[in-house]
């Protein structure tokens, strides 16, 4: 990576989050100071101890502040004196949302919130933090996906994917226009493994984590990509300083995308008795699509049943010289972490 000017200030946006966590503790291991914002100030005490654990001792170098994507107030206070701005923030997916606007209001007015503070603040660069779900849903391809490639808004794509794809869109639209002259680089994260730092992670963990509790009895048949979070966070930071990056788009992915069976024969093999109760077999699709009209987090997996998603990690690797671990060392990573921490 290139030489780091290690005065300068960089906000990152929901600083409870698992990815932002991560960013942070990339950010102060090179030196920058950091502000975090934080819906609630409340949460000062467990991000630190969150960060701790990922083996930050000092924090001499980071400031928190208070602001939300539900509203614009805060955003230019937190944006002052920022060289760059990490944009993790979002909301997640949460079965019991009514409404897909609960998802995507935020989502694209929290982009736009944040854009708007770095260009009145002078911020050089915003690096968002979008999803696959902007990239790969709604479509199917035989070859790997690209950072060419859209999320169908034509089809009826879950709320969550839907909130990304637009916002992504809006943030890139923002830029066109009142935006211009402010920089913007975009990381798109599949799905999400690496280690735990407390019971704030990814919504992908939560799989693994119900496997080596044994609340997952079988597994649907879905392949899909993963990357470690370590390695999400080395991306954000490439796509914030190197020249190389303003404007474009960077998927974040391992490699190959492996099935939960997949996942579950890696953990066996390198947790031995610790995954004693990770299952062993996969549930028929019409097993699922019935337990799915009974529970709301069953009904997220049916549109991925028996669907591969391939994604390609190429341009990232070559215009930023990212180089992600593999899957096997990142869901090792994820579950060992589940059972140092206590978690299951």
């Amino acid at each position: 990576m290139e030489n780091l000017k290690v005065s300068e200030t960089v906000l990152v946006t929901g600083g409870s989050g698992f990815i932002a966590s991560y960013c942070i503790i990339a950010l102060l291991s090179k030196g920058y100071k950091v502000k975090a914002s934080l819906r609630s100030l409340n949460r000062v005490a467990d991000v630190k101890q969150m960060l701790s654990v990922g083996g930050i001792q000092d924090f001499d170098n980071l400031s928190f502040v208070q602001a939300d994507l539900s509203h614009e107030r805060g955003w230019k206070e937190a944006a002052e004196g920022c060289s760059y701005i990490i944009h993790p923030a979002s909301p997640t997916p949460n079965p019991a949302a009514k409404h897909e606007d609960e998802f995507i209001i935020p989502a694209v007015n929290g982009v736009l919130f944040v854009l708007r503070a770095a260009k009145a603040a002078g911020v050089k660069r915003v690096v968002l933090t979008s999803a696959f779900g902007a990239i790969g849903i709604g479509t199917n391809k035989k070859s790997p996906y690209t950072e060419e490639d859209w999320s169908d808004l034509t089809q009826d794509l879950p709320a969550y994917q839907k909130s990304k794809t637009l916002s992504e869109k809006a943030a890139w639209e923002y830029i066109a226009g009142e935006g211009k002259g402010l920089e913007l680089a975009v990381v798109n994260p599949v799905a999400v493994l690496g280690p735990v730092l407390g019971a704030d992670y990814s919504h992908s963990i939560q799989m693994i984590h119900g496997m080596l509790k044994g609340t997952i009895k079988g597994l649907p048949n879905i392949r899909f990509p993963y990357v470690d979070v370590r390695d999400v966070a080395d991306l954000h930071l490439r796509a914030m300083i190197q020249l190389a990056a303003n404007g474009q788009r960077f998927l974040a992915t391992s490699g190959k995308a492996i099935s939960m069976l997949d996942i579950a024969g890696i953990m066996r093999a390198g947790l031995g008795v610790q995954a004693a109760k990770v299952p062993k077999k996969e549930l028929l699709g019409w097993l699922i699509r019935l337990i799915a009209l009974f529970n709301p987090k069953v009904k997220l997996v049916v549109p991925h049943l028996g669907i591969v998603k391939e994604a390609s990690h190429e341009k990232a690797s070559q215009l930023l010289g990212w180089q992600p671990r593999s899957n096997k060392d990142a869901v090792l990573a994820t579950a060992q972490s589940l059972v140092d921490l206590g978690l299951v």
